[in-house]
Order: C-alpha cells, then sequence, then structure tokens
C-alpha cells in the first residue's frame, strides 16, 4: 500500500528520512479494525517525528499520521481517534501515562489502510466531506477541549487566540466563534490577522499589542514568546488553556506574582477523548462547519505538504486525499 513514513531522523533536515512509497498492508489483530483510508491530515507532530521528538529511531520505520477518516470492514463511514490508551485503562485515555498516539508506536494515518483499536472508530457524519472529516482528529480535538471542556467560558464570553494561523489556532477561531464567543487573535503578520477575521475572528491585533480590554480566557499554544502577554491580557479570574509552546517553554518572566493576585487559572490541555471527538464531529456537522484548509493533494504527494509544514507558512489544515 501507499504510505508517507519515517525512515531516519534528523533535527536539522527532517525530510531527508521522509520516504512516500510502498509499505505492508496491516495485518488483522482481535480488537482492532482495518480501515481503509479516504483522507488524511498533516499536523506539526508528523514533523517532530522526523526530527526525532516522540518517536524513538528503534521503531523505524514507522507510517506518520495522526488525523484520517475512511470505511471499515464493515462498510461504515468513520473518523479515526488517534490517542491509544495502554491494555486495561479506563477512563480519559488522555489520563493514562501510558498513552500513545497513532505513529508513535502503531503506524499511523497516512496510508491507504490503517489497524486502529475498534473502540477508536467515531461515526462520520453524513454531512462531513472526507477532508473535513479528516481535520479533526488531532488540532480540531485539541481545540475542542480547549474551548468547551477546560476554558470555563460562558456564552458570549470574550476570547484571545495566541497565533492566527495553526491548524488549533484556526480551529479555536472557528468554533469559538460558531458557539457565540467573542474571538481576538494575534498575529506577527498582518495578512493572516486579517484571514483570521475572514473565518470568524471579531478582531485582529499584532503580536503583543496592548487590548482595548481584558479577556476572560487565553488560548494559548505559543509559549515562551507570548506568555508574558497572556497573563497581562487576562481579567482577574480568567484562564488561560495552553496546550503547546511552540516558541519554546521557558518564559522570560513566569508571571507568578500576577497568577497568584489576580486569582488566575493556567490549565494544561492535551487532546480530547473519543467521546469528545464524536461531539466535536457532531458539532461541526450541526453547525455547517467547514474546517480551513491550507491545501490539499493526493498522499502521492505528501512531500510538499509536509515542506509547506516544515517551512512555516501554513494556515489551517494540510490534507491528503487516498
Amino acid at each position: 500500500m501507499l504510505a508517507a513514513y519515517a525512515v531516519s531522523q534528523s533535527s536539522d533536515d527532517p525530510l531527508s528520512g521522509l520516504e512516500v512509497g510502498e509499505r505492508p498492508r496491516p495485518e488483522p489483530r482481535p480488537g482492532w479494525s482495518l480501515v481503509q483510508v479516504r483522507a488524511a491530515g498533516l499536523n506539526h507532530h508528523d514533523v517532530w517525528s522526523l526530527r526525532g521528538v516522540g518517536l524513538p529511531a528503534d521503531r523505524l520505520p514507522m507510517v506518520l499520521g495522526c488525523d484520517g477518516a475512511g470505511v471499515d470492514e464493515d462498510g461504515n463511514e468513520v473518523i479515526v481517534h488517534a490517542v491509544v490508551p495502554s491494555p486495561g485503562w479506563t477512563g480519559d485515555e488522555t489520563l493514562d501515562p501510558r498513552r500513545t498516539l497513532l505513529s508513535e508506536l502503531y503506524d499511523g494515518t497516512l496510508a491507504e489502510y490503517v489497524l486502529v483499536p475498534t473502540q477508536n472508530l467515531v461515526p462520520k457524519p453524513a454531512e462531513l466531506s472526507w477532508t473535513d472529516a479528516a481535520c479533526l482528529s488531532t488540532a480540531w480535538l485539541t481545540a475542542y477541549r480547549m474551548l468547551f471542556v477546560n476554558a470555563g467560558l460562558a456564552p458570549g464570553a470574550t476570547v484571545l487566540v495566541q497565533g492566527a494561523g495553526g491548524g488549533v489556532a484556526t480551529a479555536v477561531i472557528q468554533l469559538g466563534a460558531a458557539a457565540g464567543y467573542r474571538v481576538w487573535v494575534t498575529s506577527r503578520d498582518e495578512a493572516r490577522g486579517a484571514r483570521a477575521v475572514e473565518i470568524g475572528a471579531d478582531r485582529a491585533f499584532g503580536s503583543g499589542e496592548r487590548l482595548p480590554e481584558r479577556v476572560d480566557a487565553v488560548m494559548e499554544t505559543v509559549g515562551a514568546a507570548t506568555w508574558s502577554h497572556s497573563v497581562n491580557s487576562l481579567r482577574p479570574g480568567g484562564t488561560i488553556v495552553i496546550s503547546g509552546a511552540t516558541s519554546g517553554d521557558a518564559p522570560t518572566k513566569a508571571e507568578l506574582t500576577k497568577i497568584f493576585f489576580r486569582q488566575l487559572r493556567v490549565v494544561g490541555s492535551t487532546m480530547g477523548t473519543r467521546a469528545e471527538l464524536e461531539r466535536l464531529a457532531r458539532f461541526v456537522a450541526h453547525q455547517g462547519i467547514r474546517p480551513v484548509l491550507d491545501s490539499e493533494m493526493p498522499l502521492a504527494q505528501a512531500r510538499e505538504g509536509f515542506a509547506r509544514m516544515e517551512g512555516g507558512d501554513v494556515f489551517g489544515k494540510v490534507v491528503f486525499t487516498v
């Protein structure tokens, strides 16, 4: 079968370890289902795997990819949930210290077929295209949990999204706007800020720009570069939800005094559960949301999509059709 997979790793030249070619079709195993993939999304996680982060070299070659949608052996249209708990785990799978994602221990979704635990399959709403469904499993699920599970927001709240172009950020903008939040964004690039307004943001500001008023919650994925601005932008009692740190995890100032004096909440957020993915899919379908696509291309051209993401010029999701 055709697949995009890692054969080696390099922190300086991650794409040197990417191959797009033939891999063996997965062998059936009890409790798992074989899904014929129709579309699969690309994430920064896949580039980090090629850099050697989170994927031990002794597991190579490894088919990459966490996002995917397709058809199972019984003909059901499904979305793949990428979080795989350890055997015997019950409850929220994201809290399992031995959890893994597809493409870390088991082959991922950037292939014609993927083998996943049957319990990880979510029904695909008929209203969603394959491309739309393939966007949801990672970045969109992360955004859903940040906004609707961990932020503690009431209808009409004001939300600040740090960084306007990434997959999680664009998902937060679209989901937040659909839910009736007032969504503000920051960006170093004025054109990206303008695009964020086009997809649902109420206003866009420059990175670090003083806001006209403090917000109820900040969705933080940038990390060190925006941390002080996030803290300073919150109203007393507000919440920062952090799910990433693309600019590093060691800010110049931790802002501890402001956090305790203003009684701010800092909440870590990682991915989401299968149940949350199912609710997310229904919400996107019911609201008629179309996830913003940066680009769509056949899996055979996966190297082009990886190059776009590695170059940092992506707005929305990169999706491969199979």
